[in-house]
């Protein structure tokens, strides 16, 4: 079959008999060869395109903080909280730069309220989230919360799915300025779209309503007029699933503000439908259809819509190609919402705006790096990590990869720290946080890290752990200004990665992935060649080894010796880790 002249085929009124108006034949009306093409190939691609980045001012360098989730998971309370903040704070963690304390699933109460909003466990936070988040701020630190883009969490409490807006603002009058928001339970946006008969404006409490059929809007794509005698004008708009197809309208308004809009649709299938609305290119309105029968063939849905003065343009599509493309669509519009949130909360109550942190926590099923910096703050790149080596070392080779997606308010994240939990030795303890630092990578503490604090109030400053999460030339690594990922310049049994610096400095890591014992040498000169870096030639480099803290003067050749399961890395002309 050609495609090409199918679809010049369908353009026009298409009867039920599969005729067009105009006389051309073309297949029966269910059936279209070239929306089946395009919605395979659109099976294994990212659809929608993305430019804007999410751009709400936090998370500049990557964030720091601790989660309750690696080693409490559901036994969490306030007490433990404000327990782990005052550890954190007594600690000197808050003075490393450690300033999110973040409470993952399992605080929520199993039912919203008589509002709809979430709410707290009242057994184990008695005291309600707002209270917390007051007693962690008077600590110089910030709170996180949890959801999950399903219809329950991950541990099946009320989660955020079609209920992104009352969450956002939820979060937004608590005072919240993290949320980590996970995949489980996700239902996917459906890809077809509804037959749309008509669409109707009406201002709010206005009954003065105007009315666009079918045969008035102006179609896009293989989007198509379809005949049909049983529904109101005689006709319906199709071709407007799976990214099909499109069609637009132009309504003037004499006074911009909110308004009702409403879509008439032929009633077809038992599955969901989906339409996007997008006014004047920027907001976006969600609109789902009901799968029904019914008695009658036509069925209405309505949702509120802000217009401006004058002439908006509204689009009508159902841009849902992909698993892929409903995840990024549905995690950009909660990141849309907590920005909105934060903006209103501090508009009305004339404070200084706390943007949240945005945290996608979609385990990279649907690549995020692809679309991640357009939606939110950083994004979850793999599985859940385990304290155990074999799991640190797979997020680890399937993350350094990703670098070129990282940028400053926009992090890869291979997910939350386990130093200092399970049985990783100390060298492998070192290599997690060594590596995550050089992967600019978010830095969420998931330890104990009461077991800091001596019986005696003092700090434990000889705890191997607390050393390792509290080195402050190794944090800056990670913290650095130029927000910039390691590269890998050598792949094998041993890794080698540079990580440029501000001020033309270099930080370099050797990483012994072997059960063996080896040393490596490296010739400093090479990493000059290497344009990402820009590190000035010179014949000799001043090195400083970070974990050993020892400085090297004038030094053409490093030779690392590295146990198994270990790092070297160093600083300052060059740092090597």
């Amino acid at each position: 079959m050609n495609i090409k002249k199918t679809a010049t085929a369908i353009v026009g009124v298409v009867t039920a008999a599969g005729v067009a108006t105009t006389g051309k034949k073309i297949m029966d009306k269910t059936f279209c060869p070239v929306c089946s093409v395009k919605k395979a190939l659109n099976k294994i691609i990212l659809s929608e395109k993305y430019s804007e980045p999410y751009s709400n001012g936090a998370a500049l360098t990557p964030p720091m903080g601790w989660s309750s989730w690696n080693l409490f998971r559901n036994k969490i309370n306030e007490t433990l909280i404000m327990e782990i903040a005052d550890a954190m704070e007594k600690s000197g963690l808050k003075d490393a730069g450690y300033t999110y304390v973040n409470i993952d699933d399992c605080w929520q109460g199993s039912q919203r309220d008589a509002d709809g909003k979430l709410r707290c466990d009242k057994i184990n936070f008695p005291s309600g989230i707002r209270s917390l988040v007051n007693y962690v701020n008077k600590k110089g630190m910030k709170l996180g919360i949890y959801s999950s883009n399903g219809t329950l969490t991950c541990e099946d409490y009320p989660a955020s799915l079609r209920n992104e807006r009352i969450d956002a603002e939820t979060f937004a009058e608590w005072g919240i300025e993290y949320f980590k928001y996970d995949f489980c339970h996700n239902v996917a946006i459906p890809e077809e779209a509804p037959k749309v008969i008509s669409i109707s404006f009406a201002e709010n409490g206005s009954d003065d309503v105007k009315k666009y059929n079918a045969i008035d809007l102006k179609l896009k794509g293989l989007a198509r007029i379809v005949k049909d005698d049983s529904v109101d004008g005689g006709c319906y708009v199709d071709g407007l699933s799976s990214r099909n197809g499109s069609f637009t309208v132009e309504y003037e308004c004499d006074k911009g503000g909110a308004y009702i809009l409403n879509v008439d649709f032929r009633k077809h299938g038992k599955d969901e439908k989906f339409l996007m609305i997008t006014v004047n290119g920027e907001d976006e309105y969600h609109l789902y259809f009901p799968g029904t029968k019914g008695w009658t063939p036509e069925g209405k849905a309505q949702t509120d819509i802000i217009l401006k003065d004058g002439l908006n343009f509204i689009e009508f599509s159902n841009p849902v190609g992909s698993k892929m493309d409903s995840t990024a669509i549905q995690y950009k519009l909660m990141g849309r919402e907590l920005k909105r949130a934060t903006e209103k909360f501090a508009q009305e109550n004339k404070t200084e705006e706390k943007p949240i942190v945005y945290s996608i926590c979609e385990w990279g099923l649907n690549k995020p790096w692809q679309w991640g910096a357009q939606a939110g703050n950083l994004w979850r790149t793999t599985p859940d990590i385990k304290p155990m080596w074999a799991s640190v070392l797979g997020i680890y080779e399937h993350n350094v990869r990703l670098s070129k997606y990282a940028c400053k308010g926009g992090w890869n994240d291979p997910d939350m720290l386990e130093v200092g939990n399970g049985e990783l030795t100390i060298d492998e303890n070192k290599a997690h946080f060594s590596l995550w630092c050089m992967m600019a990578a978010p830095l969420i503490l998931g330890n104990d890290v009461r077991k800091f604090i001596k019986a005696d109030g003092t700090v434990d400053t000889e705890n191997k752990i607390y050393s390792i999460l509290t080195n402050k030339a190794m944090i800056a690594v990670n913290q650095d200004s130029l927000g910039v990922q390691c590269k890998r310049i050598k792949f094998g049994f041993v890794d080698i990665l540079a990580k440029p610096l501000a001020d033309n400095k270099v930080a370099l890591c050797v990483f012994n992935k072997g059960n063996k014992k080896i040393t490596e040498v490296f010739s400093i000169s090479k990493l000059s060649n290497l344009s990402f870096l820009n590190l000035p030639a010179k014949e000799k480099y001043d090195v400083y080894d970070i974990w050993d803290d020892k400085r090297i003067e004038q030094v053409k050749v490093i030779h690392a010796e590295c146990e198994k399961h270990a790092v070297k890395e160093a600083g300052r002309n060059l740092a090597l880790l």
